[in-house]
Parts: structure tokens; C-alpha cells; sequence
């Protein structure tokens, strides 16, 4: 068992007062047999009403309505999770799914068809270009070796890039520039796994990783796949590899651009700044 402290800070400030909207935040990682909340605090700047729900996708959900004007707004979120997935290689396909093509059986077949669904165009295009080069239709493949294929090849031809605006660029966008952020790569393998038949979907969280004098941690993107006898397992292309205890899954979604962690607005006259810190620390 692994245990870990999240510590995340939104910070935006406003040259006037400004009345905030409502505010959906997505910030307390999904438990499960593999990870435990020991201990969770949100604290919020200005104070403001919260009401929790669970979406369709079952993430954790707060909404926020803030009452008066103010001029800043700082979402500070702290929590310790107790991580379990310390060997995510041990697992067991189903018999008729070890090598690829396969179908889904009939009982999952229709409630992972919404993940299947490819946003890139199917025939032609780069994506089903770059898809080619790893899997000859009808030949027969190690589902595993496939999957890590792309996942592997992905974090080793292509060139990682922070990229602090929003949104998320199509798979074709990413082929094309050779880079991206984790959340471009994950959005590559989730529609080119999604291209060959398999349902995938795209994760946010947090990565650990060692503390330096400049990187303690981040938010962090992946995607995960769906494989009869196993479930939903994660695919990190921007690290190459299986996700395990170092990453801490807090959304999932059909979408890459649907689960941010913070998202609301406001209105009024003034212009915005935003700082974010993330720190995932080992205890």
C-alpha cells in the first residue's frame, strides 16, 4: 500500500469585483478497491454554498454558488489517498479476448458502446494512417501487446509539451505536430484504441513523481480500456506504459475536454489571472 497527499490550489484573481457563477469542481479522486480516501478538505475563497452529486460517468461532483461579489477566487483542495494497485500488470483476460480482433460479449456490448464511438474519421485520415503501421487488419495480435504498442509508441516518436491554454487537440492535430501535452496523448490513444473496435475513455488526475526542486506532481491525463476479464485498465502514452499507484484517477469521461477540475464563470467587468499548484507528495 502506497499512501500520498494531494495538495491542489486554483487561484484566480480579478481586477474588479465580479459576481461568480456557478462552479462545478471535479477534485476528489474515484475510490474502489484500488484506492481509499483516508482524509479530504476543500476550502474555498470567498465562502460559498456546495452541494455534491454523482454524474453520469459515477465521478464525485461538488457545485458551488457564491452569494457575493468578490475579487478573487481561491479553490484549495488537500487529501490523502491509501493506493492498492502496486502490481497493475497482474491481471487475467478473459479466454476469448487474449488476441485481437475479438468482440465484446453480448451483456457489456451495448453499455460500452457510447466509449467505442470514433471522433476522427474512420476511413482515410491520418489517424487511420498512424493505426495501420501497428495493427494489419484481420492478422491476429496479443490484445496486451497491442495496446502497449500504440501506448509505448506514442511517448517514443512524439515530443511532450506543457501546454497551459485550454482545450484539447484532435488526433489528427497531434499526428501532425509530432507533440502535445498528456492530455492530447491520451486523447491520441483513446481514439485510435477506439478506432480498432475497442471501448476506451479519457481519464484526469494526478501523477506522482519525485520531488525535485521544481516538479512535485501535477494534474495529469491518461486514458483506460475495457478488456473482458480485466475491466477498465489505463494506458499512460505520456509515460509510455501501464498506469499503477503512481497515478490518481479523479475523472472519467466519453470526452477529453468534459471533465476539467474546475469549471464556472462569471460576469462583470474585469479582467481574470489564473495560477495553479499541484503538489503529490509520498507519506
Amino acid at each position: 500500500m502506497r499512501k500520498v497527499k494531494i495538495h491542489h490550489r486554483t487561484h484566480y484573481a480579478f481586477s474588479a469585483p465580479v459576481q461568480l457563477g456557478p462552479h462545478q469542481l471535479r477534485l476528489r479522486p474515484r475510490e474502489g478497491h484500488e484506492l481509499r480516501i483516508e482524509s479530504s478538505a476543500l476550502e474555498l475563497t470567498p465562502q460559498g454554498t456546495t452541494r455534491w452529486h454523482r454524474d453520469s460517468h459515477d465521478n464525485s461532483v461538488v457545485t458551488v454558488n457564491f452569494a457575493q461579489p468578490t475579487s478573487e477566487l481561491i479553490i484549495t483542495s488537500e487529501l490523502v489517498c491509501q493506493h492498492y494497485d502496486s502490481a497493475p500488470w497482474d491481471f487475467v483476460l478473459a479466454e476469448d479476448a487474449v488476441y485481437f480482433p475479438f468482440s465484446y460479449p453480448p451483456d457489456e456490448a451495448d453499455t460500452l458502446l457510447p466509449y467505442k464511438i470514433c471522433n476522427e474519421p474512420v476511413e482515410g485520415g491520418e489517424l487511420n494512417q498512424w493505426v495501420a503501421g501497428y495493427w494489419v487488419s484481420g492478422k491476429p495480435v496479443q490484445t496486451y501487446s497491442l495496446l502497449l504498442s500504440l501506448c509505448s509508441g506514442i511517448h517514443q516518436n512524439m515530443t511532450y509539451q506543457k501546454r497551459e491554454e485550454p482545450g484539447v487537440q484532435t488526433a489528427a492535430q497531434t499526428l501532425s505536430l509530432q507533440s502535445g501535452s498528456c492530455r492530447d496523448f491520451a486523447n491520441l490513444f483513446m481514439e485510435a484504441a477506439r478506432m480498432l473496435g475497442f471501448a476506451a475513455r479519457f481519464v484526469s488526475g494526478y501523477l506522482y513523481n519525485p520531488p525535485s526542486a521544481t516538479d512535485y506532481g501535477a494534474t495529469h491525463a491518461w486514458a483506460e480500456v475495457f478488456l473482458p476479464g480485466a475491466g477498465w485498465k489505463g494506458f499512460d502514452p505520456t509515460i509510455g506504459n501501464l498506469t499503477g499507484n503512481d497515478h490518481i484517477a479523479v475523472a472519467v469521461a466519453k470526452r477529453a475536454d468534459a471533465v476539467p477540475p474546475v469549471s464556472g464563470s462569471f460576469t462583470g467587468d474585469a479582467a481574470a489571472t489564473l495560477e495553479v499548484a499541484v503538489q503529490v507528495t509520498d507519506i
